[in-house]
């Protein structure tokens, strides 16, 4: 087998300047020299023959093309090469170092905050953290290796994303307790009686796009009279009467955070169910601590179902 001629500490400096933008960041973050980094950057180049990135003064540091393919390569090796460390420090089964989970906004305090519980008991020795964000800064943080994993919907995901799908959800239209339309139990609503109500949009990606694609099936152009990014305001101000809304997730009080009761109602005509899942990227290897936390999320819902 023939040696390579690059090391981990010139990839380490090549990925900081890539995500700092900077000699001088990644110097930092390093707590090496910038000439340091700004070496190493220039023997990585000179092993692989090929400009990986293009320093202005003033202006920071850009990749070029070839840069950007060597970036998720060099992750991917720093990453074995973490995990290959920490394989060696492990003692039988017991699983050590750390595990990045991202999550969905409003999946978080449901399907995350389970996932988090059963995996910190049984796995003590690892460093578990987490993130919320939108759908689209998860894909994000998982293309570039900040996150193992994340809950997210399983909707208009890139090709680069692959997904254990956990469970589905349907859409439901959430309404005050004492609205007139809420008395009549789990019957489907038409969206055609609430054409004339206020409206309260959870103006959240995919939730958006999902929730207004319901009407555009009724044919419906809803009232919207608040915009919000916030699943439990949405909620509340639903149970102060300000508004209906269609959500995904519901949990399992009916009360506001305020103690007003609301209640939910299936939607006609009748929605496509919505896939929650555990994603990763799919040119990441999943270290043995993402293994585990995929495998648990198997078994809580498989229960569940």
């Amino acid at each position: 087998m023939r040696l390579v001629g690059y090391t981990l500490r010139q990839l380490q400096c090549f990925v900081a300047v890539a995500e700092h933008g900077s000699i001088t960041a990644a110097a930092e973050q390093l707590r090496v020299s910038p000439s340091a980094v700004s070496g190493a950057v220039d023997d990585l180049e000179r092993v692989l023959r090929t400009q990986l990135t293009v320093r202005r003064r003033a202006h920071g540091v850009s990749l070029t093309t070839s840069g950007h393919d060597v970036l998720r390569q060099a992750r991917n090796l720093l990453g074995e090469a973490e995990e290959l460390e920490l394989r060696a420090r492990d003692s039988g089964d017991e699983l050590r170092g750390p595990l990045m989970v991202g999550s969905y906004h409003t999946l978080a305090p449901t399907v995350l905050a389970e996932l988090l519980a059963a995996y910190t008991e049984r796995h003590p020795g690892v460093d578990l953290d987490f993130v919320s964000g939108s759908q689209a800064d998860l894909v994000d943080r998982l293309a570039r290796g900040q996150l193992d994993l994340a809950v997210v919907y399983d909707v208009a995901l890139p090709p680069n994303v692959q997904v254990h799908r956990l469970y589905e959800a349907t859409p439901r239209v959430v309404l005050p307790a004492d609205h007139r339309l809420a008395q009549d139990g789990d019957r489907p609503l038409p969206l055609e009686l609430l054409a004339a109500e206020p409206f309260i949009l959870l103006d959240l990606p995919p939730s958006r796009e999902n929730t207004m694609a319901l009407f555009d099936l009724a044919g419906i152009t809803p009232r919207v009279r608040f915009r919000t990014t916030d699943f439990e305001l949405t909620r509340s101000l639903v149970g102060r009467g300000l508004g209906y809304s269609v959500l995904i997730q519901h949990p399992s009080s009916s009360l506001t955070w305020g103690g007003r009761p609301l209640t939910t109602r299936p939607v006609e005509p009748g929605p496509q169910p919505v896939g929650v899942g555990l994603a990763w990227d799919a040119g990441v290897r999943r270290s043995r601590r993402a293994d585990a936390m995929v495998s648990l999320a198997r078994e809580i819902h498989a229960v569940h179902r």
